[in-house]
Protein backbone atom coordinates (compact mmCIF):
# COMPACT_ATOMS: atom_id res chain seq x y z
CA UNK A 1 0.00 0.00 0.00
CA UNK A 2 1.26 3.48 -0.86
CA UNK A 3 -0.86 5.43 1.60
CA UNK A 4 -0.75 4.89 5.31
CA UNK A 5 -3.59 3.21 7.19
CA UNK A 6 -5.59 5.89 8.99
CA UNK A 7 -6.57 4.76 12.50
CA UNK A 8 -8.78 6.05 15.33
CA UNK A 9 -8.27 4.59 18.80
CA UNK A 10 -10.79 4.79 21.65
CA UNK A 11 -10.14 3.82 25.27
CA UNK A 12 -11.30 5.59 28.43
CA UNK A 13 -8.12 4.61 30.30
CA UNK A 14 -5.26 6.95 29.42
CA UNK A 15 -2.40 4.44 30.09
CA UNK A 16 -4.01 1.81 27.83
CA UNK A 17 -4.67 4.40 25.14
CA UNK A 18 -1.11 5.75 25.34
CA UNK A 19 0.37 2.24 25.16
CA UNK A 20 -1.69 1.37 22.08
CA UNK A 21 -0.80 4.68 20.44
CA UNK A 22 2.91 4.08 21.06
CA UNK A 23 2.71 0.65 19.41
CA UNK A 24 0.89 2.08 16.40
CA UNK A 25 3.44 4.89 15.99
CA UNK A 26 6.17 2.27 15.65
CA UNK A 27 4.58 1.18 12.35
CA UNK A 28 5.60 3.39 9.42
CA UNK A 29 2.54 2.47 7.38
CA UNK A 30 0.06 3.64 10.05
CA UNK A 31 -1.07 7.12 11.07
CA UNK A 32 -3.25 7.86 14.11
CA UNK A 33 -5.80 10.46 13.00
CA UNK A 34 -7.61 10.75 16.36
CA UNK A 35 -7.62 9.45 19.92
CA UNK A 36 -10.86 9.28 21.90
CA UNK A 37 -11.30 8.89 25.65
CA UNK A 38 -15.02 8.08 25.49
CA UNK A 39 -17.55 6.43 23.22
CA UNK A 40 -19.11 9.80 22.38
CA UNK A 41 -15.72 11.18 21.34
CA UNK A 42 -15.09 8.06 19.27
CA UNK A 43 -18.30 8.51 17.27
CA UNK A 44 -17.44 12.17 16.60
CA UNK A 45 -13.84 11.32 15.63
CA UNK A 46 -14.85 8.51 13.26
CA UNK A 47 -17.45 10.68 11.51
CA UNK A 48 -15.04 13.61 11.29
CA UNK A 49 -11.91 11.75 10.19
CA UNK A 50 -13.39 8.85 8.20
CA UNK A 51 -10.54 6.47 9.25
CA UNK A 52 -9.76 3.14 7.63
CA UNK A 53 -9.75 1.35 10.98
CA UNK A 54 -11.19 2.01 14.44
CA UNK A 55 -9.71 0.26 17.48
CA UNK A 56 -12.52 0.38 20.04
CA UNK A 57 -12.28 -0.56 23.69
CA UNK A 58 -15.16 -2.96 24.30
CA UNK A 59 -15.65 -1.78 27.90
CA UNK A 60 -16.16 1.98 28.24
CA UNK A 61 -18.62 3.74 30.56
CA UNK A 62 -21.89 5.16 29.17
CA UNK A 63 -21.13 4.31 25.54
CA UNK A 64 -18.96 1.21 25.01
CA UNK A 65 -17.38 -0.11 21.83
CA UNK A 66 -20.59 -1.84 20.79
CA UNK A 67 -22.54 1.35 21.48
CA UNK A 68 -20.15 3.26 19.23
CA UNK A 69 -20.84 0.86 16.36
CA UNK A 70 -24.59 1.25 16.89
CA UNK A 71 -24.31 5.04 16.74
CA UNK A 72 -22.46 5.06 13.42
CA UNK A 73 -24.33 5.42 10.16
CA UNK A 74 -23.73 2.29 8.10
CA UNK A 75 -22.05 4.18 5.28
CA UNK A 76 -19.58 5.77 7.69
CA UNK A 77 -18.41 2.62 9.46
CA UNK A 78 -14.70 1.92 9.09
CA UNK A 79 -13.14 -1.49 9.63
CA UNK A 80 -13.61 -2.34 13.31
CA UNK A 81 -11.33 -4.13 15.76
CA UNK A 82 -12.46 -4.40 19.37
CA UNK A 83 -9.93 -4.17 22.17
CA UNK A 84 -10.88 -6.08 25.30
CA UNK A 85 -9.69 -7.71 28.47
CA UNK A 86 -10.23 -11.44 28.07
CA UNK A 87 -13.93 -12.19 27.65
CA UNK A 88 -14.74 -15.70 26.42
CA UNK A 89 -18.13 -14.69 24.99
CA UNK A 90 -16.69 -11.73 23.07
CA UNK A 91 -13.72 -13.72 21.77
CA UNK A 92 -15.97 -16.53 20.55
CA UNK A 93 -18.45 -14.14 18.90
CA UNK A 94 -15.70 -12.16 17.16
CA UNK A 95 -13.85 -15.26 15.94
CA UNK A 96 -16.95 -16.95 14.57
CA UNK A 97 -17.96 -13.81 12.66
CA UNK A 98 -14.42 -12.86 11.48
CA UNK A 99 -14.39 -9.60 13.40
CA UNK A 100 -10.93 -8.62 14.55
CA UNK A 101 -10.13 -8.15 18.23
CA UNK A 102 -7.10 -7.50 20.41
CA UNK A 103 -6.67 -8.73 23.96
CA UNK A 104 -5.27 -6.41 26.62
CA UNK A 105 -2.43 -5.87 27.19
CA UNK A 106 -2.08 -5.54 23.43
CA UNK A 107 0.81 -7.48 21.92
CA UNK A 108 2.78 -5.72 19.15
CA UNK A 109 2.90 -8.80 16.92
CA UNK A 110 -0.84 -9.35 17.25
CA UNK A 111 -1.50 -5.66 16.53
CA UNK A 112 0.64 -5.95 13.39
CA UNK A 113 -1.53 -8.87 12.27
CA UNK A 114 -4.67 -6.78 12.76
CA UNK A 115 -3.15 -3.93 10.75
CA UNK A 116 -2.15 -6.33 7.95
CA UNK A 117 -5.64 -7.81 7.90
CA UNK A 118 -7.21 -4.36 7.65
CA UNK A 119 -4.88 -3.42 4.79
CA UNK A 120 -5.75 -6.62 2.92
CA UNK A 121 -9.45 -5.95 3.27
CA UNK A 122 -9.02 -2.41 1.95
CA UNK A 123 -6.85 -3.60 -0.95
CA UNK A 124 -9.52 -6.12 -1.90
CA UNK A 125 -12.12 -3.34 -1.71
CA UNK A 126 -14.25 -5.22 0.76
CA UNK A 127 -17.82 -3.99 0.59
CA UNK A 128 -18.84 -1.88 3.61
CA UNK A 129 -22.07 -3.88 3.96
CA UNK A 130 -20.04 -7.09 4.38
CA UNK A 131 -18.03 -5.57 7.21
CA UNK A 132 -21.18 -4.08 8.76
CA UNK A 133 -23.00 -7.40 8.57
CA UNK A 134 -20.13 -9.26 10.21
CA UNK A 135 -19.91 -6.76 13.08
CA UNK A 136 -23.69 -6.80 13.60
CA UNK A 137 -23.68 -10.60 13.70
CA UNK A 138 -20.79 -10.65 16.18
CA UNK A 139 -22.54 -8.17 18.48
CA UNK A 140 -25.79 -10.16 18.36
CA UNK A 141 -23.93 -13.40 19.14
CA UNK A 142 -22.02 -11.77 21.99
CA UNK A 143 -25.07 -10.21 23.60
CA UNK A 144 -27.10 -13.42 23.38
CA UNK A 145 -24.31 -15.52 24.91
CA UNK A 146 -23.01 -13.15 27.57
CA UNK A 147 -24.89 -12.31 30.72
CA UNK A 148 -25.13 -8.65 29.90
CA UNK A 149 -25.48 -6.31 32.90
CA UNK A 150 -28.74 -4.49 33.48
CA UNK A 151 -28.93 -1.26 31.53
CA UNK A 152 -28.75 1.91 33.58
CA UNK A 153 -28.56 4.35 30.68
CA UNK A 154 -29.54 4.31 27.01
CA UNK A 155 -27.46 6.33 24.50
CA UNK A 156 -29.64 8.22 22.04
CA UNK A 157 -28.47 9.93 18.89
CA UNK A 158 -29.98 13.22 17.68
CA UNK A 159 -28.23 14.64 14.63
CA UNK A 160 -24.62 15.22 15.69
CA UNK A 161 -25.19 14.81 19.43
CA UNK A 162 -25.48 11.77 21.67
CA UNK A 163 -27.68 12.02 24.75
CA UNK A 164 -27.57 9.61 27.67
CA UNK A 165 -31.07 8.80 28.97
CA UNK A 166 -31.23 7.18 32.43
CA UNK A 167 -33.43 4.07 32.38
CA UNK A 168 -35.26 5.36 35.47
CA UNK A 169 -36.47 8.32 33.37
CA UNK A 170 -38.03 6.15 30.64
CA UNK A 171 -41.82 5.89 30.82
CA UNK A 172 -42.40 3.68 27.78
CA UNK A 173 -40.70 1.97 24.85
CA UNK A 174 -42.73 1.40 21.70
CA UNK A 175 -41.63 -0.42 18.54
CA UNK A 176 -42.59 1.23 15.26
CA UNK A 177 -41.15 -0.34 12.14
CA UNK A 178 -37.35 -0.58 12.38
CA UNK A 179 -37.12 1.86 15.29
CA UNK A 180 -37.87 1.93 18.99
CA UNK A 181 -39.30 5.10 20.47
CA UNK A 182 -38.43 5.90 24.07
CA UNK A 183 -40.72 8.36 25.82
CA UNK A 184 -39.47 9.82 29.08
CA UNK A 185 -41.37 10.80 32.20
CA UNK A 186 -41.02 14.40 30.96
CA UNK A 187 -42.63 13.34 27.66
CA UNK A 188 -39.44 13.65 25.61
CA UNK A 189 -39.40 11.24 22.67
CA UNK A 190 -36.24 9.59 21.34
CA UNK A 191 -35.71 7.10 18.52
CA UNK A 192 -33.10 4.32 18.69
CA UNK A 193 -32.16 1.43 16.42
CA UNK A 194 -32.49 -1.65 18.61
CA UNK A 195 -34.63 -4.76 18.80
CA UNK A 196 -37.27 -4.64 21.52
CA UNK A 197 -36.58 -8.15 22.78
CA UNK A 198 -32.84 -7.39 23.08
CA UNK A 199 -33.53 -4.21 25.04
CA UNK A 200 -36.11 -5.94 27.23
CA UNK A 201 -33.54 -8.63 28.14
CA UNK A 202 -31.31 -5.94 29.63
CA UNK A 203 -34.01 -4.11 31.57
CA UNK A 204 -35.09 -4.98 35.12
CA UNK A 205 -38.23 -7.15 34.81
CA UNK A 206 -39.39 -5.76 38.14
CA UNK A 207 -39.33 -2.27 36.62
CA UNK A 208 -40.57 -2.76 33.04
CA UNK A 209 -43.54 -4.79 31.85
CA UNK A 210 -44.87 -5.74 28.43
CA UNK A 211 -48.17 -4.11 27.55
CA UNK A 212 -48.33 -5.74 24.14
CA UNK A 213 -46.17 -7.25 21.43
CA UNK A 214 -44.39 -3.99 20.67
CA UNK A 215 -44.74 -2.04 23.92
CA UNK A 216 -42.91 -1.88 27.26
CA UNK A 217 -43.86 0.42 30.13
CA UNK A 218 -42.21 1.49 33.36
CA UNK A 219 -44.41 0.10 36.13
CA UNK A 220 -43.81 3.17 38.27
CA UNK A 221 -45.17 5.37 35.47
CA UNK A 222 -48.55 3.56 35.23
CA UNK A 223 -51.08 5.62 37.18
CA UNK A 224 -54.38 4.23 35.89
CA UNK A 225 -55.83 1.28 33.99
CA UNK A 226 -59.03 1.72 32.03
CA UNK A 227 -61.02 -1.46 31.39
CA UNK A 228 -61.99 -1.89 27.74
CA UNK A 229 -64.44 -4.28 26.05
CA UNK A 230 -63.11 -7.80 25.46
CA UNK A 231 -60.95 -7.96 28.57
CA UNK A 232 -58.27 -5.52 27.44
CA UNK A 233 -57.09 -2.34 29.14
CA UNK A 234 -55.64 1.05 28.30
CA UNK A 235 -52.79 2.13 30.55
CA UNK A 236 -52.54 5.82 31.45
CA UNK A 237 -48.99 6.91 32.25
CA UNK A 238 -47.87 9.78 34.46
CA UNK A 239 -46.60 11.66 31.38
CA UNK A 240 -50.07 11.55 29.81
CA UNK A 241 -49.43 8.67 27.42
CA UNK A 242 -52.25 6.22 26.77
CA UNK A 243 -51.08 2.76 25.73
CA UNK A 244 -53.14 -0.20 24.62
CA UNK A 245 -52.70 -3.35 26.70
CA UNK A 246 -53.22 -6.71 24.95
CA UNK A 247 -55.64 -9.28 26.34
CA UNK A 248 -52.85 -11.59 27.49
CA UNK A 249 -50.86 -8.80 29.13
CA UNK A 250 -54.02 -7.38 30.70
CA UNK A 251 -54.33 -10.62 32.65
CA UNK A 252 -50.68 -10.41 33.76
CA UNK A 253 -51.00 -6.75 34.74
CA UNK A 254 -54.12 -7.47 36.78
CA UNK A 255 -52.11 -10.05 38.69
CA UNK A 256 -49.21 -7.65 39.31
CA UNK A 257 -50.91 -4.31 39.80
CA UNK A 258 -54.48 -4.88 40.88
CA UNK A 259 -53.99 -7.34 43.71
CA UNK A 260 -52.93 -6.33 47.20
Amino acid sequence: MNSRLRVVIADDERPARSFLAALLRSFEDVVIVAEAESGKDAVAAIERERPDLALLDLQMPELDGIGVVRMLKKGQMPLIAFVTAYDEYAVRAFEINAVDYLLKPVDKTRLREAINRAQERIEHAEIVSEQSGRVDAAIAAYESAARMPRLERVPVRKRDEIFIVPVTQIASIVAEGELLYLTTLKNERHAITYRLKDLEARLDPNQFIRLGRGTLANLDAIVKLNVMPGGTHVALLSNGQKLQVSRLQSRIIRERLLKL
